[in-house]
């Protein structure tokens, strides 16, 4: 019963994450390209859609703070990782980079894609490979460690 509240409040939050993406304006890609612009015509609606983001994870450290264990699970999964390195900085350039050039990003992409956008079925297709690229590279190179 208990995997089965987990799931369905996983579920409710993602309805309410693509609610707020919707209602955001964020799943149209020429709000966030005109939005990224900052040195032309800069339209900065998007500006409250992050803030909203902030206020609700700011929301989501002090209920960690304030309560013992989350109310679906037995301990909170933040992550300890405090090292900044090649690959995590890397990551956040190809993060950039694809989101400047197609206006697009992970979250809004799988909001769309029920809308049958091409823009976010071809968006999510690199997603997947390059995931896919990336999970193989690093076996492959863990793998080339280990036997050294």
């Amino acid at each position: 019963m208990f995997a089965v509240m987990r799931t369905v409040a996983a579920f409710l939050c993602g309805i309410i994450f693509s609610l707020g993406l919707i209602l955001g304006g964020i799943l149209n890609p020429s709000n966030v390209l005109s939005f990224l612009n900052v040195s032309g015509n800069w339209n900065p609606a998007l500006v409250f859609v992050l803030g909203s983001a902030v206020f609700v994870t700011f929301c989501g450290f002090w209920l960690k703070k304030n309560l013992s264990h989350p109310l679906l699970d037995a301990t909170f999964q933040i992550s300890t990782a405090r090292q900044i390195d090649k690959s995590l900085i890397a990551g956040s350039c190809l993060f950039g980079l694809g989101w400047g050039l197609t206006g697009l990003c992970p979250g809004p992409a799988i909001a769309s894609f029920f809308l049958l956008q091409s823009k976010s079925l071809l968006f999510l297709l690199g997603l997947i490979v390059g995931t896919m690229v990336f999970s193989y590279r690093n076996s492959v190179w863990r793998n080339f460690l280990r036997f050294r």
